[in-house]
């Protein structure tokens, strides 16, 4: 009878804490938020200086091209990938909150860079040049596929409009990827744009809303080959100075996708340590977010709260595990949301993106 008693007050002490947690979250998914959020890239997409263009010429004449030469659709943002997820953000809030106050703004910007020959510019980079078929591999890529994503399925006239013009951008992105993965001999696992783990999340999240089982068959066979018989992942080392990603959380996000919940729960419990998960647990210190690349880490603060919020949804209610990530990604969430608009554009192109990923999604 004691113990009965004892598990009782233990399951409403769990419940309790999953309420606190549910009701902050809610807290933070408000249009206040998404409007505070919105005006980041909607000032940065069409700001072209200062840039990091990734372009490798072939010679003169295109070494001297703007930004806006190469990419008419995403030259601002500093550079390709974070204009991409700019895009992608502001459509993510246009479809949750129709109301916002820049609506119309919002609308004429997403206009001019979803016109179909600016896309099918972009579209033709990647075979133009004979250096560009590697170019934004697969960080790129995969914000193309969330973006097209995004818009499939948002049941808008403007949107399906929008959707059909990015399809010549889309499909070469699948077609390069397709074409990547079986030469893909191993996995990249730094913290930063090529991390493997993050581009085949957005992938297979893709495949599965459009309905391509090829590539999603090929994401998912990629992906076990890479990371199904992977053990005591060495989390306990990270991060690295300038991750905005955990390349350990992000296999487990991946993992959490291509697995049932108890065939996840069972991999999850040899693949991370307790060592490793109070490591990834604390909050990155961040020293100097005027330095492009040390404001990384609160994007790390963010994409950890996504990750440990996708894999807590795999485990069992009964895992003490489970309260503990949500409490935590609650908590690198609060505690990197004022950061993000500190009006130091290293981390104001980009950091945006990343929070309403964590929030919305």
């Amino acid at each position: 009878m004691k113990i009965l008693k004892i598990r009782i007050q233990i399951f409403l002490l769990l419940l309790l804490i999953i309420t606190k947690t549910q009701a902050q979250t809610n807290a933070l998914f408000t249009q206040d938020t998404a409007e505070k959020l919105a005006g980041l890239p909607l000032h940065c997409i069409t700001q072209e200086f200062p840039n990091k263009t990734g372009h490798s010429s072939d010679g003169a004449a295109d070494h001297k091209l703007l930004p806006s030469d190469l990419h008419p659709s995403f030259y601002g943002c500093l550079d390709w990938h974070s204009s991409v997820h700019g895009h992608w953000m502001l459509v993510k809030l246009l479809k949750t909150f129709p109301d916002l106050k820049d609506k119309a703004k919002i609308i004429k910007t997403l206009e001019s860079s979803f016109q179909s020959e600016k896309i099918k510019t972009e579209a033709e980079y990647f075979t133009k040049y004979k250096t560009t078929k590697t170019f934004e591999r697969t960080y790129g890529w995969a914000w193309i596929l969330k973006l097209d994503q995004e818009l499939l399925t948002w049941n808008d006239p403007i949107a399906q409009k929008w959707h059909k013009n990015l399809q010549p951008l889309t499909m070469e992105i699948v077609r390069l990827w397709s074409e990547f993965l079986p030469k893909q001999t191993y996995p990249n696992r730094t913290g930063v744009h090529p991390n493997t783990a993050f581009g085949l999340c957005f992938a297979l999240d893709w495949a599965i809303a459009t309905k391509n089982d090829n590539f999603e068959l090929a994401v998912i066979a990629k992906a076990n080959e890479f990371y199904y018989e992977q053990k005591n992942a060495p989390a306990y080392l990270e991060p690295d100075g300038s991750d905005f990603l955990s390349p350990n959380l992000e296999i487990a996000d991946l993992m959490r996708r291509i697995m049932p919940p108890r065939e996840f729960e069972t991999w999850f419990k040899t693949f991370m340590e307790p060592k490793s998960i109070t490591n990834i647990l604390k909050m990155p210190v961040v020293s100097d977010r005027t330095d492009f690349q040390i404001v990384h880490l609160d994007g790390l603060s963010l994409s950890r709260a996504w990750c440990l919020k996708g894999i807590a949804k795999s485990l069992d209610k009964t895992n003490p595990l489970k309260v503990r990530f949500e409490k935590k990604s609650q908590e690198f969430l609060e505690k990197t949301l004022p950061n993000v608009t500190s009006g130091n554009y290293g981390g104001d192109h980009w950091l945006a993106s990343f929070a309403v990923y964590a929030i919305f999604d």
